[in-house]
């Protein structure tokens, strides 16, 4: 069975900012995972991106949502993916509130 998991995640940053730092967040982990991902993708409109991962022949998709205050990640997991969702939440989690503390600089490659 497929498993949705949603992570919201405060800010004091600014819906602007905010994005910036996710949007970066994403290109970092899509650059760090390239060589275990057969397809990725991340569209933005206006304050929300759809994601999209192939990995594994398994296909995961995500909507990120930049709101004033808050950044809403909602990812939803094939079924063979589904046990990995603890790990997955965790990762977002951790990852999220790094990009949104302030003087937060990320890690260059």
């Amino acid at each position: 069975m497929a498993k949705s998991i949603i992570v919201t995640l405060p800010h004091t940053l600014g819906p602007d900012e905010a994005k910036r730092r996710i949007a970066e967040r994403i290109d970092l982990l899509r650059n760090a995972y390239v060589d275990k991902i057969a397809y990725s993708e991340a569209v933005w409109t206006e304050d929300r991106a759809d994601l999209r991962v192939v990995a594994f022949g398994q296909t995961a998709t995500a909507q990120v949502f930049v709101l004033q205050e808050t950044v809403r990640v909602e990812v939803q997991l094939p079924w063979i993916l589904a046990t990995l969702s603890g790990s997955i939440q965790n990762v977002l989690t951790q990852g999220a509130k790094e990009s949104l503390q302030l003087g937060y600089t990320p890690k260059k490659g």
